[in-house]
């Protein structure tokens, strides 16, 4: 999916968001408000994952959305 369409999204995908990476607070991803690069590093933050990672795991989950 288009990483513009997915910030437009934003506040409906919280939730599914949320239930993946449960680690990740509901201030955490108003904060990031649909910012693909801050999402990452969150994840690398929370998760201990290097970028590659958490790119590979946003794509990934964001490839059906």
């Amino acid at each position: 999916m288009n990483w513009d369409i997915i910030q437009g999204k934003w506040t409906q995908l919280k939730g599914s968001i949320q239930e993946k990476w449960g680690e990740l607070t509901n201030d955490d991803l108003d904060r990031l408000d649909g910012n693909k690069d801050q999402l990452s590093g969150k994840l690398q933050e929370k998760y201990g994952w290097t970028k590659a990672e958490a790119d590979r795991e946003i794509d990934d989950y964001f490839q059906d959305k």
